[in-house]
């Protein structure tokens, strides 16, 4: 890998981070501080099609819900299409307060594409489906 995708891959992966990290304070705006402002975001049953959008329901997810809730994730796969565009898959899930760990029925696989803007890596659709148990 060249400096300079190591360089993507550190950036990208702190702005995961960021985003885990502001989930965890159940703080929704600096969640989304790293999305596009036409992001994406597709979960079971919605579609949110802005950062606006995706902000007001986390805002509203994280006030009941999610509210002292963290999350789990383990990065399976990082790809780079092209200069400017990047996949991240990740093994995802939501731990409510006082979890430890996410059974295995609630995690998600989780698709990430990033695109970088003047310099900066940011977040312009996330997608996740639900994780089969073996033999489902």
């Amino acid at each position: 890998m060249s400096d300079n995708r190591a360089g993507d891959e550190a950036a990208i992966s702190a702005v995961l981070v960021d985003s885990y990290k502001a989930w965890e304070a159940g703080d929704a705006e600096a969640m989304v501080a790293d999305y596009t402002e036409d992001a994406t975001a597709i979960m079971a049953g919605s579609l949110r099609d802005s950062r606006e959008v995706i902000r007001e329901n986390m805002a509203l997810a994280f006030a009941g819900p999610l509210k002292d809730s963290s999350t789990y994730n383990r990065r399976l796969s990082l790809r780079f299409v092209g200069g400017d565009a990047a996949i991240v898959v990740s093994e995802s899930g939501i731990l409510f307060a006082g979890e430890t760990e996410v059974p295995d029925a609630r995690k998600v696989n989780a698709t990430w594409v990033l695109e970088k803007r003047d310099g900066r890596w940011l977040i312009a659709a996330y997608h996740n489906s639900p994780v089969l148990a073996p033999g489902h």
